[in-house]
């Protein structure tokens, strides 16, 4: 399951293309089979990092420097309070976002995200219109 998400991260990426992770955690399977398997620009935040390859950010008051030129957001189980906030900063940089929910747990954004069954995984996704940058 872990895999597949990652595996379509990839796909929806470059090589030297940034990509975002938001709430990291201490959950890091999905960030290591990327690193190991793509040449994207990978940075993981969280607002308490577990270590010190996450950088520290609140997604609800983004630096948005971190964020800027990414090509994909992503956050795996983030809690509904965060999901509008990442939806923003998604729309602000024009990034594709990817949330992968608990099992059960309703997205919580402004617009609709489309789910995507990938694989052995779902998850929903909402591509942000292109903006001049």
């Amino acid at each position: 399951m872990w895999k597949d998400l990652a595996v379509y991260i990839i796909r929806c990426s470059g090589p030297g293309t940034r990509v975002v992770e938001v709430g990291a955690g201490r959950f890091l399977y999905v960030s290591d089979y990327i690193r190991k398997h793509s040449k994207v620009d990978l940075v993981l935040t969280d607002i308490k990092p577990s270590h010190g390859g996450i950088v520290r950010d609140d997604i609800t008051s983004p630096r948005m420097e971190i964020y800027r030129g990414a090509r994909v957001i992503y956050s795996i189980r983030p809690p509904a309070e965060i999901h509008s906030s990442l939806m923003r900063v998604a729309d602000a940089v024009g990034a594709r976002l990817i949330i992968k929910p608990l099992t059960g747990e309703d997205i919580v954004t402004e617009r609709k995200m489309k789910l995507v069954n990938y694989g052995r995984t779902y998850f929903y996704e909402y591509i942000a219109e292109v903006r001049s940058r």
